[in-house]
């Protein structure tokens, strides 16, 4: 076996790759500030200071940049993820980066953009529904077992729209990601995939404070490669029973969302909002 996997135990590899993940990411961050602000994609904060839009490309950029650097050490069966990871990130990130450059408001909600498309009119949020759906019907159906397909499809296209449903306030979808994959780690500890998720969590921790403090936006172009992240990890490595009760749950927050403001009921919450608001400029 490489190198890469005896020379380290499992814990001191995600370590290792979160600090890589860490590290490309702030390597990263500035230089694609100034040229997303250079390039005009900006758009006013809650103060109305104009910032940066769609800076989660770093994300994607950071996995992929340190899925190359570790790929010639991993062992075969980790390549065949490594690869599939790195297809996800880049794929879902671009269906991301198309509803920031050109979404439009006119339609909110999964109901909303089905009923556009009902109507003759492509959305960006139904193109990300049919190209996300499609895509993650292709990775579904080389993670396992074709009876589970459905299971591991709807798992990926809803945790990847599920990170897109917090990212309404600074810093809530990089707390909401950091929490599931701390959870996904606790439930799949011992599983080699996991090192991939670690590459995200440190992104995720370096980049976290410009969120918090509404100096950028992750925009969809970051909620689509971390829900990737997620739910592509959960196919991999969540046992049966858990993965079906993490789908129900996914299923009761969409449900929910079509109905009821997110924000409103984590504000009524009073240890939701304090959550919430941690480490943020908001009062």
């Amino acid at each position: 076996m490489p190198f890469f996997i005896t020379a380290f135990s499992f814990p001191a590899t995600l370590v290792f790759a979160g600090l890589l993940g860490a590290l490309l990411t702030r390597l990263f961050l500035p230089g694609l500030m100034g040229m997303i602000v250079e390039a005009g994609f900006v758009r006013p904060n809650f103060r109305g200071e104009v910032i940066p839009l769609g800076v989660g490309l770093v994300f994607s950029l950071a996995a992929v940049a340190c899925i190359v650097l570790l790929y010639p050490f991993l062992p075969g069966q980790l390549q065949f993820f490594a690869l599939a990871f790195s297809l996800a990130q880049a794929a879902f990130t671009c269906l991301g980066l198309v509803d920031d450059v050109w979404g439009s408001r006119n339609a909110s909600g999964l109901k909303g953009h089905l009923q556009c498309l009902l109507q003759g009119r492509l959305t960006t949020g139904a193109l990300k529904a049919l190209a996300g759906g499609g895509l993650s019907l292709f990775l579904a159906a080389a993670a396992g077992p074709m009876v589970w397909v459905p299971v591991n499809a709807l798992t990926l296209a809803l945790s990847v729209n599920a990170i897109n449903l917090l990212d309404l306030r600074p810093g809530r979808a990089g707390k909401g990601f950091l929490l599931c994959s701390f959870l996904l780690f606790a439930a799949g500890w011992g599983q080699w995939p996991l090192v991939f998720l670690a590459v995200l969590t440190g992104s995720v921790v370096a980049y976290l404070a410009v969120d918090l403090k509404a100096r950028a936006m992750m925009g969809d172009t970051g909620a689509n490669a971390l829900g990737a992240a997620l739910g592509l990890t959960a196919v991999w490595v969540l046992p049966d029973g858990i993965k079906l009760a993490y789908l129900g749950l996914l299923i009761v927050l969409h449900v929910v969302a079509e109905k009821y403001s997110l924000t409103n009921l984590i504000a009524r919450s009073p240890l939701l909002d304090r959550l919430d608001r941690w480490g943020s400029d908001r009062r």
